[in-house]
């Protein structure tokens, strides 16, 4: 609408500035140049008025002047004289139907019919002979231009309606699918916690032994023939390590918070090593001794960006499934890898495998092939979706009775020392 407001705006006057230059102008039409220089001034009014938001009183206003300036122009020269151009007839109708709406553009067509009367009796006044001669073909042709323009604009605002509802249907749909995706991480997360239970109890357990046993220092005080200088160093250093006991067990606590947390997805920069090594005393404890996990993270730093929680879940899930895989025991391997543009990370078991067809399958949702009541089918499932959502990729490489590797490519982006020269930044959580 700016655009046709400038075009209608600047021609208006160009062309009546040439016909002033090239012709002698009479009453009738200096009349007409008049009504055709307000509507030009209402065209730039408009213009102003669409850019604070005022669309619908830029139109109803520009029309109302089309009008105004086409009936100064029917009774200035009559219906005849009008018959040559018809842009700002259709012009008029064309724009109040799109833009204010049917009634306007019926309301329009009305007042043209009246104005086209009007100048057919100026017509007869001026004595031209036959004035109401095209005065029916004329209002046919507006009449069936008007029925089409309704129509089509009937369809217009049906479609756009009926974009509008599946537009908010598609948002509810995905606003439904994100919190049901939520609660399945969450489900995923807390069967996790609970397979990890018994390892809990064990290191607080561990942690609980060593605090009590440190206690029993305490005996020092009630020995007189002590020696005040080593009873002080030895209650000093139990001291010291029922701090660090008490660190273990608080590490091992918050932990197991963070990790069944229900907060939405929140992506940070985290060095992927220091995220492994922070993980791997959890997936220590979810299997049992015959299995030997190793852990190679190097020393070369390897940001990403990720959801540190959702990324420690996922580790948790391939190797449960290892876990399952390997029942007589085996190796669990952990390797983080240079893959140049992308850090590698590769999980592999020496279990039983897949086939080719539960290796196509694997990925998808509900996908199971434990017995009923074992598994949810969603760990490699969920796996993948938080894969993807990082802009990484995720790949199986397994063949029945010869282990599983499980390849995760995260693209790297550079570290972000912050603030004073950190080599953390922020939001990253170290184990």
């Amino acid at each position: 609408m700016q655009i046709l407001f400038f075009v209608v705006g600047t021609t208006l006057p160009i062309n009546w500035a040439r016909h002033v230059a090239s012709i002698d102008v009479s009453t009738g039409w200096q009349h007409v140049m008049v009504a055709d220089m307000a509507v030009a001034l209402c065209a730039f009014a408009g213009i102003f008025a669409i850019r604070r938001g005022l669309l619908r009183v830029a139109v109803t206003t520009f029309c109302g002047s089309l009008l105004v300036g086409l009936l100064v122009g029917y009774l200035s020269l009559g219906f005849e004289k009008h018959m040559v151009d018809q842009t700002s007839q259709m012009l008029v109708l064309i724009v109040s139907g799109l833009v204010i709406g049917r009634r306007a553009l019926w309301w329009v067509f009305l007042t043209l019919m009246t104005i086209f009367v009007l100048g057919s009796f100026v017509d007869e006044a001026a004595g031209r002979s036959d004035p109401f001669h095209f005065l029916p073909s004329a209002a046919f042709a507006y009449f069936v231009v008007t029925i089409v323009l309704d129509r089509c604009i009937t369809a217009l605002r049906a479609s756009l309606t009926e974009s509008d509802e599946r537009l908010q249907r598609l948002e509810r749909e995905i606003a439904e699918r994100e919190r049901v995706q939520i609660q399945l991480v969450h489900a995923q997360k807390m069967e996790m916690a609970g397979r990890m239970a018994n390892g809990i109890a064990h290191d607080f357990n561990n942690v609980l032994g060593i605090i009590s046993g440190l206690a029993r220092e305490r005996h020092r005080l009630d020995e007189p023939s002590g020696s005040l200088a080593n009873d002080a160093a030895a209650l000093a250093d139990a001291l010291y390590c029922v701090e660090k006991s008490a660190e273990r067990g608080i590490e091992i606590a918050r932990k197991l918070l963070q990790f069944s947390r229900t907060d939405p997805s929140r992506p940070r920069i985290v060095e992927l090593g220091q995220v492994l090594r922070g993980v791997q005393p959890l997936i220590k404890q979810m299997f049992p001794p015959a299995v030997l996990l190793r852990f190679d993270a190097g020393e070369q730093p390897y940001w990403v960006t990720i959801d540190q929680p959702q990324f420690e879940l996922a580790l948790l899930n391939i190797a449960a499934n290892a876990r399952d895989a390997m029942p007589h025991g085996g190796t669990f391997r952990i390797q983080l890898q240079d893959g140049h543009t992308h850090a590698v990370v590769r999980l592999s078991d020496t279990g039983e495998g897949m086939s080719e067809a539960v290796r196509a399958q694997a990925f998808e949702p509900f996908f199971s092939t434990k017995p009923p009541g074992s598994g949810t089918g969603l760990g490699l499932a969920t796996t993948h979706a938080f894969v993807t959502a990082a802009d990484g990729t995720i790949m199986l490489e397994s063949e029945s009775g010869r282990g599983t590797c499980v390849i995760i490519r995260l693209p790297r982006v550079p570290a972000d020392p912050g603030p004073g020269g950190a080599s953390i930044p922020d939001g990253v959580v170290t184990a």
